[in-house]
């Protein structure tokens, strides 16, 4: 991702779905106006879903998604179509493409279950009936638009879709027919992507000092910073305050350095200790992390579940889960510190289970907790579809700053400034 990109995180969720040879990656491509999807006349040419982020005028930054075919067969077909499952837990707006070739008097299986699942996860959707170049004269304005909503279901384009209480186009990804009358219908299911919640300005006044403790380490990436930095210093400079970002080695020098200007101190969960006795008791103090939890959502759920780390037993089973995948380092934090301060705080042996990017288990039983990422890879959806997951399977689910924080004896000091009702709740 480029420095002035809109994060992935941030951005719409438009995913296109159906069953093979649908033309699916071909509206993809007619959609973005690029070559992004591998185009061919095989079945099953698309293995594996593909993002592209790109800006969909005038929507603005938005990840579209090819999927797998819905009806792939075969072992690899059906993990192909699991995979394709994974994508509805992200998807903020679907396209279901329909082969205009295929007689669609009758209900299709495939098409209802897609339907059905739009429907129990709350995705607004377009159904998309493409291939329109194919079709017969007589037969190829089946489903053109009117300005009537209502009377685009009247037209003959198969009798179970006209009791479909949503859009439904005719399009070629060929010729390029209602492309544009595509993407304006797509905008008009977009919900405003400006958040609720913001991650520190509703925390800090124009003209504040904010202190960043960034440890320089062998887990920090080359020559960047990370994401979660990345954002909140953006949120910083819009509320007109100034970032100052220190190394932990540095931080005590920095705060001597602007004394009682100082409004916030925001630091790297993995020197929570440090950095907790560096600071003055005055001076607020939180870590990215935290941050992050409520910027998701989930921060009263995070706070609470990570009560569980004082009932561990022996081989309790932990699930640690982080959004995105990298390159694991010798003191990895979710891999190797995390699980070394969660022995030495309970004083047993748990089992540790690790995820990451995508994989995460909709079969939750097995675990005693999940202890989750600050998560600033994965969009809304995907936190909330993750945390109601573990909710109905009563797991307390936390994140790696809270966590930390607990088990440090300073979690109550951490979310003191964001209010009364949450320091209740420690």
């Amino acid at each position: 991702m480029g420095l002035n990109e809109t994060p992935s995180a941030n951005r719409l969720f438009i995913a296109f779905f159906g069953r093979r040879n649908a033309g699916k990656s071909s509206l993809v491509n007619a959609v973005t106006g690029q070559n992004l999807a591998l185009v061919s006349d095989i079945k099953g040419t698309t293995t594996d879903p593909v993002y592209k982020a790109m800006e969909l005028l005038p929507l603005g930054p938005v990840v579209i998604i090819d999927t797998p075919g819905f009806d792939d067969e075969g072992i690899l077909g059906e993990m192909r179509v699991e995979k394709a499952k994974q994508v509805l837990n992200k998807t903020d707006i679907a396209v279901l493409v329909l082969d205009g070739e295929q007689n669609l008097d009758a209900p299709l299986p495939v098409e209802e279950e897609l339907l059905a699942l739009f429907k129990a996860k709350n995705i607004p959707f377009i159904i998309a009936i493409n291939k329109n170049d194919s079709l017969p004269h007589t037969n190829a304005n089946k489903c053109e638009p009117s300005e009537d909503k209502a009377n685009v279901r009247e037209h003959s384009c198969g009798s179970w879709l006209k009791n479909i209480n949503e859009f439904v186009l005719s399009v070629s990804a060929k010729t390029g027919f209602n492309i544009d009358l595509l993407k304006e219908k797509i905008t008009s299911l977009a919900v405003p992507r400006e958040p609720t919640q913001r991650l520190v300005s509703d925390l800090i006044k124009p003209g504040d000092f904010v202190v960043l403790v960034i440890p320089i380490d062998k887990a920090a990436p080359k020559g960047r910073l990370i994401l979660p930095q990345q954002q909140v210093i953006r949120d910083i400079l819009d509320s007109g305050g100034t970032a100052l970002a220190v190394r932990d080695s540095e931080l005590e020098q920095t705060l001597h350095s602007i004394g009682k200007k100082c409004a916030l101190v925001i630091t790297d969960s993995q020197v929570f200790a440090e950095v907790s006795r560096i600071v003055p008791k005055e001076i607020p103090l939180t870590s990215f992390s935290i941050l992050f939890a409520r910027f998701k959502g989930f921060f009263e759920t995070a706070v609470n579940g990570s009560y569980a780390l004082d009932t561990l037993n022996e081989n309790d089973n932990i699930l640690i889960c982080e959004g995105c995948t990298h390159h694991r380092q010798c003191e990895d934090i979710g891999t190797v510190k995390i699980p070394r301060l969660i022995k030495n705080h309970c004083k047993k042996e748990p089992v540790f289970s690790f995820c990451s990017g995508g994989d995460f288990s909709k079969d939750l039983s097995s675990y005693k907790l999940i202890i989750h990422c600050g998560s600033c890879m994965l969009n809304e959806r995907e936190m909330q579809y993750r945390q109601n997951l573990a909710k109905e399977q009563n797991i307390p689910f936390t994140n790696y700053g809270i966590a930390i924080a607990h088990i440090q004896g300073i979690l109550k000091r951490c979310i003191a400034l964001f209010g009364e009702k949450q320091q209740e709740k420690v």
